[in-house]
């Protein structure tokens, strides 16, 4: 049997108005579950991040996507996580605009066999680089 989680993710603060709720399996490693999370939400995937399970952005119960030494690395699974239905972490994603997804472990399933991960629900939408304006680097 394999662990499918359900997780709703939203941009910290915006819960009600801008969600994703997104399935994914146990043997996935946190730099999966970002993808999916930068797909959802229609990000680039062009900087650094660390998942913060105490939701506190450069703590020490953090995993690097880069990491240093013998930092926590995001290769690990999310069954290898342990985690439990109602917790909540975090992404902290681009370490200078600061962006911060709660994720809240709504369900965990065991199902017979490995699935892909899905986008199930979606509601709102944000801007990566709201302030951007295409013009002014067309001029240059």
């Amino acid at each position: 049997m394999n662990k499918q989680y359900l997780m709703k993710v939203y941009p910290a603060g915006r819960g009600r108005e801008v969600y994703r709720n997104i399935e994914i399996c146990g043997d996935n490693t946190l730099n999966q579950l970002c993808q999916i999370i930068l797909e959802a939400f229609d990000f680039i995937d062009e900087h650094l991040y660390e998942f913060c399970m105490d939701n506190r952005m450069y703590s020490e119960y953090s995993y690097q996507s880069d990491p240093e030494g013998d930092e926590p690395s995001t290769d690990i699974t999310l069954d290898e996580l342990g985690l439990s239905k109602g917790q909540k972490f975090s992404l902290h994603y681009d370490f200078g605009d600061d962006w911060m997804f709660t994720i809240t472990v709504s369900k965990i399933n065991e199902i017979p066999e490995k699935m892909e991960s899905r986008i199930i629900k979606s509601k709102g939408n944000i801007q990566q680089y709201p302030d951007w304006d295409e013009d002014e680097w067309d001029d240059e």
